[in-house]
């Protein structure tokens, strides 16, 4: 499930994608624009900054702004940055991988079988599809997305 925290974060990775490319935004204005808790998306935008998808600026010519054209950054990317990875549980992860304790050998465990297809499934989609393509097909594209996880 897309927590809100990634939910608000696509929401000002869109935000910022709608700029021209290089220009910058206030954490206040994308919160007002988007109707979002300016705590809260300072919170979410550092962290995105963090895992390089966001460049800071302090001052008055400050904000944020996309460190790579939105053509360059996957919906995966921005999720994983702002909830982890994407498996729904951690004995299918390719980055967080911890065994379970109450199953057998994973080779065997049927659920975790399962699990990978869920995880390879969300990351097919997640992986091949930018914040540009979200930003420009709109209503199709996100019901499509949608639809899709």
């Amino acid at each position: 499930m897309l927590t809100k925290k990634a939910k608000y974060g696509v929401k000002a990775m869109l935000h910022l994608a709608r700029l021209d490319y290089g220009q910058s935004a206030f954490v206040a204005t994308i919160a007002e624009r988007n109707d979002l808790p300016k705590k809260f998306l300072d919170a979410i935008l550092t962290d995105l900054r963090n895992a390089g998808l966001l460049l800071s600026k302090k001052g008055r010519n400050g904000g944020y702004t996309l460190a790579k054209r939105p053509e360059d950054i996957s919906m995966g990317a921005i999720i994983r940055a702002l909830d982890g990875p994407l498996a729904p549980i951690a004995c299918a992860s390719r980055t967080s991988y911890v065994p379970c304790s109450d199953c057998g050998p994973i080779e065997q465990c049927e659920i975790r079988l399962m699990m990978l297809d869920v995880r390879e499934a969300i990351a097919n989609v997640l992986d091949h599809r930018t914040l540009a393509e979200l930003r420009d097909a709109r209503g199709d594209l996100m019901a499509s997305f949608v639809y899709q996880i």
